[in-house]
């Protein structure tokens, strides 16, 4: 049975938009391994008043976590989706604003039991999260800004950027002075330990 799919959209810095809560409290909880248990989440979920729990074994890492996607495609508008704890939901930054921004496509807002800043039902919790992605956006713009001076750096420098070379100037010289007596691309390839096509990238 193939797992269903839905696409987060890219998290920007606008303000999360408010959404007066008008349907039922879906909650999500996650484990990342079989030998862990769910019953403390589902305990906190319920007494909550979670209408509906979504039960996930996986790793927080995973992009493709089937029972989240069903959740982002069935939650409507009005609802609020409940988590015990933020780590459940999201292991970075990027990660819970691509959730959070899903969610606000459909109408629907979030709230974590152990994060009481993280709830977009209250003026004040929007507004955490709002800054929050506004760091998370500064913080991408600072990585991108010292990646592009560290290229400029290194090309004043004189320093090639890329992966280097598996073979050395001089053993390039020898394998096409090789190939001119007539050798072929494999056995040359074979006595440096190297793929047939890095030869043949010699003569290109």
């Amino acid at each position: 049975m193939s797992r269903a799919k839905v696409a987060l959209p890219k998290a920007g810095v606008a303000p999360v938009p408010g959404v007066v809560p008008s349907g039922r409290l879906l909650g999500y909880a996650r484990v990342s391994t079989d030998g862990q248990s769910l019953a403390a989440q589902l305990d906190q979920l319920h007494s909550a008043g979670a209408f509906r729990v979504f039960r996930e074994t996986a790793s927080g890492a995973k992009a493709d976590r089937a029972q989240l996607a069903k959740l982002l495609k069935d939650v409507e508008h009005g609802d609020v989706v409940i988590v015990t704890r933020l780590d459940r939901l999201a292991r970075s930054t990027r990660d819970l604003l691509n959730v959070l921004a899903a969610l606000a496509q459909r109408g629907a807002a979030f709230r974590s039991l152990g994060d009481a800043w993280a709830d977009t039902t209250t003026p004040h919790g929007r507004l955490m999260l709002t800054v929050l992605a506004g760091l998370a956006e500064f913080e991408r713009e600072l990585i991108r800004a010292r990646t592009g001076e560290g290229r400029a750096r290194a090309k004043a420098e004189g320093r090639k950027m890329g992966r280097p070379h598996k073979l050395t100037p001089h053993q390039q010289r020898e394998a096409r002075e090789r190939r001119d007596r007539g050798e072929s691309l494999s056995s040359i390839a074979r006595s440096y330990n190297v793929h047939h096509a890095t030869i043949g990238r010699l003569f290109r």
